[in-house]
């Protein structure tokens, strides 16, 4: 089966970068927001984004106007239903998912399959909601999705290899390297991923460093182009937070388990980037670490990162 048209339900950053990804390649690409109702913020979103890409040279004007000729703007779940492939990218909760796939799958096609952007949650559990098991899998994209290279394609038990197949290729087909993953929480990545940054937020509340000398300690001792709170920043901590819960939930790991200053920080509505403020302060030029996050006798080698800067503004 080939993907002529591909629906992205959700608009938050991975959403509209899915979106940017798949209609620079060429593809028939239908924007939704998850709630429906009127796009024009997402679709002022994405056309900033292009304009910026356009104005560091990451893309030509031509390119800017193929991508915007691709996407179709949708402001009703109906017309995601048309398409070939549906990929959801709205909150990590499984609650809302399974609520999404049931309403759509009353409205698309046989044929149409359907993919979750999930970063931790299990593709089974997802799929259980539909009558279409067999034509559906996850499809992890990584943030943000117009740079990073990789996406691990998660078919479940029932999903059947043709559908696999079809997703393999049209990852392939919109630039992306697919890593075909069993359905497990966390998959790859996440699973790896998520308990090294919690350990870091505890490393944080015992007062063996600062944020910002951990940070500095694995990008200059580990190679790693962001520490664990520059990357947890740039992620969302909201999205953190709820990676920990569902992975917690899951296998029951201790260290899976949210740390209280994580919490903390999500209930404060200090998100990251995206809020201006989180583990570091965005307001600032470069940003730097917050400070009082950690116990009052840890004493910062500096007010930010030694190294990775550019990385970070």
């Amino acid at each position: 089966m080939e993907i002529r048209s591909v629906a992205v339900i959700g608009g938050g950053l991975m959403g509209s970068g899915i979106a940017q990804v798949t209609a620079r390649a060429g593809v028939r690409t239908v924007v939704v927001r998850g709630s429906g109702g009127p796009i024009a913020k997402l679709r002022e979103k994405i056309e900033k984004a292009l304009g910026s890409e356009l104005e560091r040279g990451k893309l030509t004007a031509e390119e800017r106007d193929f991508t915007l000729a691709n996407l179709v703007w949708g402001d009703a779940i109906d017309q995601a239903a048309e398409c070939d492939l549906v990929i959801e990218s709205i909150l990590e909760d499984i609650a809302l998912k399974r609520a999404l796939f049931e309403k759509l799958d009353g409205l698309a096609r046989s044929q149409t399959i359907f993919a979750s952007n999930t970063s931790t949650l299990r593709i089974g559990d997802l799929a259980a909601a539909t009558g279409r098991a067999e034509r559906f899998l996850g499809m992890h994209f990584f943030n943000p999705p117009t740079a990073m290279k990789l996406c691990e394609v998660i078919p479940a038990k029932e999903t059947t290899a043709e559908v696999t197949d079809t997703a393999r290729a049209f990852v392939l087909r919109v630039n992306k390297t697919p890593v075909v993953v069993r359905d497990a929480p966390g998959f790859v990545v996440n699973r790896l991923l998520v308990p090294y940054l919690l350990d870091a937020v505890r490393l944080l509340e015992e007062g063996v460093a600062g944020l910002g000398d951990i940070d500095t300690s694995m990008q200059l001792g580990a190679g790693l182009p962001l520490g664990p709170f520059a990357l947890m920043d740039l992620i969302g901590l909201d999205v953190c937070l709820e990676m920990s819960k569902n992975l917690y939930a899951a296998m029951q790991g201790p260290r899976l388990s949210p740390p209280a200053l994580l919490r903390k920080l999500v209930n404060d509505g200090a998100l990251g980037r995206k809020a201006g403020r989180g583990f570091y302060d965005y307001s600032q030029k470069p940003p730097v670490p917050v400070r009082g996050l950690g116990p009052r006798h840890v004493v910062q080698a500096s007010d930010r990162p030694a190294v990775g800067r550019g990385a970070m503004e």
